[in-house]
């Protein structure tokens, strides 16, 4: 989900969001805060934080985002860079003291599945994660407005000729990765644990983006799980051998590879070339 949320921004705007992982832990954070500082509830709490987030986005589209287009790629990099710093800086002042995340009732004891315990909370945030793929991907696949902004994405001179208004598209993406970002860093609290240090996702996350194709839904989810696997396969097999981190830096091993072998990614388009 975390990638997906870089994916959907690059796909629509060919911009990457490097304060990802500041939009995750603040979205989790916002729940939180929706559920025990307001009194919301655990469900209140997610709308709450699921608003919140989606109006910073299209905030951040109206005031920064669409100030960017057609600028050197290094401004949009700096840009979400410092945006990112921030918002931990924020995040440090307006949430101190606060709990890490929100508290999902889930039982506890695992589920014994033909003899493989299965803890319920990652069960849990693997179900709501491909279901909310899913969605977005019959978004982006079906809906009209979906096949607007895959039009944005192939020609924005041609989309705007034709009719679609940019700016309204451009804002829809930013709440939805706002939404997204809640829903990631909600999951992604539960199943591995709460504090700042999540903001370090984001960029963990980068290799994922970079082997599927920074402009396929369908290959960031088979990266991601590649990706998933060769950390486990390599903490698990080669961490003994080689020593600690292994596990650690696979994925930005696998990135290089990719770089050089296939620098759009296993499912991303080729750059089209006149000739």
């Amino acid at each position: 989900m975390i990638a997906l949320a870089f994916v959907v921004v690059y796909k629509s705007s060919r911009m990457i969001n490097f304060a990802l992982g500041e939009w995750i832990i603040f979205g989790a954070l916002l729940a939180a805060l929706g559920q025990e500082a307001i009194g919301l509830g655990t469900a209140g709490g997610i709308v709450f934080a699921l608003f919140a987030m989606a109006a910073f986005g299209i905030a951040f589209n109206r005031i920064v985002a669409r100030r960017l287009a057609n600028r050197p790629a290094i401004a949009p990099i700096m840009v979400t860079i410092g945006l990112g710093a921030a918002m931990r800086g924020v995040a440090a002042l307006i949430f101190a003291g606060k709990s890490g995340g929100l508290q999902l009732p889930l039982p506890t004891d695992p589920l014994i599945a033909y003899g493989v315990p299965i803890a319920p909370d990652k069960l849990t945030a693997a179900t709501i994660a491909a279901i909310v793929v899913a969605l977005v991907t019959w978004f982006y696949q079906r809906s009209r407005t979906g096949v607007a902004l895959r039009a944005i994405a192939d020609d924005p001179q041609a989309a705007a000729a034709s009719g679609i208004d940019l700016n309204r598209l451009f804002a829809l993406v930013w709440a939805l990765t706002g939404a997204i970002s809640v829903a990631a860093g909600i999951l992604w609290i539960v199943v591995a644990g709460s504090g700042f240090g999540v903001a370090l996702v984001g960029l963990k996350i980068f290799p994922i983006v970079i082997i599927g194709g920074l402009d396929s839904l369908p290959g960031t989810i088979i990266a991601a799980m590649l990706v998933g696997i060769l950390e486990s396969l390599g903490a698990g097999y080669l961490d003994p051998q080689l020593g600690g981190g292994f596990g650690t830096i696979a994925a930005y091993l696998l990135m290089m590879a990719m770089l050089m072998a296939r620098p759009y990614g296993l499912f991303g388009q080729a750059p089209a070339e006149r000739v």
